[in-house]
């Protein structure tokens, strides 16, 4: 498979599927056999107050054109949420393997963000057993040489395979906190899904945290909603 080096504009490959088909390339000469099979690695809810961690593995197998059945496919933070449920749809019925690993915010609060971040990633790319020939992590190396994952700033929008990732962790996580928001319905979890908005934060304040809040995230822990007020 030839290798095709992707244009960009303002920083970004202009089509996510030819930036996957240039690494593939590049790892088949790397290693002298075709290469088809990229998984992409993803995480949603990094920055909310309240919720797991979810992270995502897509692979996708460009012996059959993916691109074709994934029109639009982009980083889901760039996607309407009716998008994003469309593409996550086509995703699950075109790529050859899909994964996903949930944190909750207990064991987040317990290991750190970091930690927890790095632990899923690794655990979706881990649960797929070796059954792709590269993977790509969205800005995290995740040092384990066996996982043949590299690390790419910005991969959600540059790689196609990460961004099918990151659509795939964003929809499971909105459907976990819509799920979970009528068992705790003064906070509004249905609408911002755990994330900072200013009916959150005023939740907060009447309520003060749930079991499902971070508690070593700052202003959620009961000694520090005052700086809610800041």
């Amino acid at each position: 498979m030839a290798g095709t080096t992707p244009r960009r504009s303002r920083g970004r490959a202009c089509d996510p599927f030819k930036f996957d088909l240039h690494l593939l390339g590049e790892r088949e000469r790397e290693e002298g056999h075709a290469a088809w099979l990229l998984a992409g690695s993803d995480e949603a809810g990094r920055g909310s107050l309240a919720g797991p961690i979810v992270a995502a593995a897509v692979v996708l197998d460009y012996a059959r054109e993916p691109a074709a059945r994934l029109r639009g496919l982009t980083d889901s933070k760039q996607l309407k949420p009716e998008a994003r449920e469309t593409l996550y749809t086509s995703i699950l019925h075109t790529a050859a393997r899909v994964s996903w690993v949930a944190l909750s915010s207990q064991t987040i609060d317990r290991l750190g963000l970091h930690r927890c971040n790095l632990a899923a990633l690794t655990r979706t790319l881990e649960s797929l057993a070796g059954g792709y020939d590269l993977a790509v992590v969205d800005g995290f190396d995740l040092k384990r040489e066996e996982l043949r994952a590299q690390a790419v700033v910005g991969a959600d929008y540059k790689s196609a395979s990460v961004a099918a990732a990151s659509v795939v962790a964003k929809v499971v996580r909105d459907r976990l906190m819509r799920a979970m928001a009528p068992c705790y319905p003064a906070y509004g979890f249905e609408e911002h899904v755990g994330y900072g908005t200013p009916r959150h934060r005023q939740a907060l304040r009447t309520h003060g945290p749930c079991r499902l809040h971070r508690m070593s995230f700052q202003g959620v822990g009961a000694a520090q909603l005052g700086l809610l007020d800041e």
